[in-house]
């Protein structure tokens, strides 16, 4: 053989491998640290992965670092026990995530709070193997994505999607997780639509979808949406590049928004017959106490 068949040959060979590599870090899975050896296995096997998929840790003391000053720590708990798997999917294909066993965030959440951070184009599952609440879990799912993609995402933008995820949950448990999860999104929309900085102008745009969407909101719950919008709005988000990321659930939340008006709807009708019956009923009343 000579040296230069050699050479060919060795670049071919590094070809395939580069090839080789690029495809296992196509998938990531981020594992809790305080899972089981045992409890690792059933999560894989949930995901679908071999052992030769990269496979990364994270801690509950990163979990804490994120999340820790927006919720309460008995929330996050002291064991990593969410997992979280990521796939980086073609250009324009968008976010979806699928959930098994996450109590108190919704797979809406994590998208609404993914594209704060900016990742774009990836499938997402995150999964526990008993019921936790999942709010840790976007750290995994963000350290798993910058290993699949090279791509480093900035900590004042894993800050504020964490802030996302907190208080989108939060307001959840009051007025509903579906409707908060919508709350969220057409606020942070249309903030970046107008490219809003200040206060006051984003504190128009709270009330004023609130109010389209009919949910009576707290004073504290508004100057807490204000205050997580003013920082999104620091991070110059696209908001073209948002509606192609979460084209999955924009449907969804049309038709809760539909479902919304059309219940509004069937409670005004209800309320005019009533008003109806008791105005027949006074009438009546009237009518006899004259006739006596």
């Amino acid at each position: 053989m000579n040296i230069k068949m050699f050479i060919v040959i060795i670049l071919i060979l590094v070809f395939i491998g580069s090839i080789t590599y690029a495809q296992d870090f196509d998938v990531v899975v981020s594992i809790g640290e305080d899972l089981t050896e045992k409890q690792k296995n059933e999560i894989l096997e949930l995901f679908n992965v071999k052992d030769n998929v990269k496979i990364i840790k994270v801690t509950n003391s990163e979990e804490r670092k994120y999340l820790g000053k927006y919720i309460d720590k008995k929330l996050i708990g002291t064991k990593a026990i969410s997992s979280a798997y990521v796939k980086k999917l073609s250009d324009n294909e968008g976010i979806s995530v699928e959930t098994y066993n996450i109590t108190w965030v919704t797979k809406e959440m994590y998208m609404n709070a993914l594209v704060t951070a900016g990742i774009k184009d990836a499938k997402v599952k995150v999964a526990a193997p008993y019921e936790v609440s999942g709010t840790a879990a976007l750290t995994g799912i963000i350290k798993a994505f910058e290993s699949a993609t090279g791509n480093k995402i900035g900590e004042r933008e894993k800050d504020v999607a964490n802030e996302e995820i907190a208080k989108t949950g939060e307001l959840g448990q009051r007025i509903g997780k579906k409707q908060a999860s919508q709350l969220i999104k057409e606020i942070k929309e249309e903030v970046i639509a107008k490219d809003l900085k200040e206060e006051d102008k984003i504190r128009e745009i709270v009330i004023k979808i609130s109010n389209e969407l009919n949910i009576k909101l707290e004073k504290e719950e508004i100057d807490e949406i204000v205050k997580l919008m003013k920082d999104i709005s620091e991070l110059n988000l696209n908001l073209k590049e948002i509606k192609k990321q979460l084209k999955g659930i924009s449907d969804k939340l049309n038709e809760l928004s539909k479902e919304n008006q059309e219940i509004k709807s069937v409670l005004e009708r209800v309320l005019e017959f009533l008003r109806k019956l008791f105005s027949d009923i006074l009438t009546k009343i009237n009518n006899i106490l004259n006739i006596t």
